[in-house]
C-alpha cells in the first residue's frame, strides 16, 4: 500500500460513517496527540533496557498505537491537501542540512544547542 491508497481508504471510511464533519484539522491534530499519549503509556516508567525488549504482546500493542498515529497523520494530510511524500522529502533535506555529519555524528544535541 502507498500513502495515496491509504488516504483513499481513510477518506472512504470517514465518508461511509459521515465522519468528515468531525475530521477538522484541529480535531485530527488533537487525535494525533492523544494517540501519541497512548503510545507513550507503553514506555512510561520502563528502563532503557526494558523499553528495548518489549514482550510480543506489548510490541503488538505499540505497533497498533503507531499505526493509529500514522493513520491520523495521513488523514490530516488529506484534509489539508498536503502531499505526505513531498513533505517527508522536504523535511529529510532540511534535517540533512541542520544536522551535517561533521557536527552531529555521535552528538544528540539539537542543532541550536551544540555549544551548550
Amino acid at each position: 500500500m502507498n500513502f495515496a491508497e491509504i488516504q483513499n481508504r481513510l477518506r472512504a471510511f470517514a465518508e461511509e460513517r459521515d465522519w468528515g464533519q468531525f475530521h477538522t484539522p484541529k480535531n485530527l491534530a488533537m487525535a494525533i496527540s492523544g494517540e501519541a499519549g497512548e503510545l507513550i503509556e507503553h514506555f512510561q516508567w520502563l528502563t532503557q533496557t526494558e523499553s528495548e525488549s518489549l514482550s510480543a504482546t506489548v510490541k503488538h500493542e505499540v505497533a497498533l498505537e503507531m499505526a493509529d498515529i500514522m493513520l491520523y497523520v495521513l488523514r490530516l494530510c488529506d484534509v489539508l491537501q498536503v502531499n505526505p511524500e513531498e513533505a517527508i522529502e522536504q523535511k529529510l533535506i532540511i534535517n540533512e542540512q541542520k544536522y551535517p555529519v561533521s557536527l552531529s555524528k555521535g552528538n544528540a544535541k539539537k542543532y541550536n544547542r551544540r555549544n551548550d
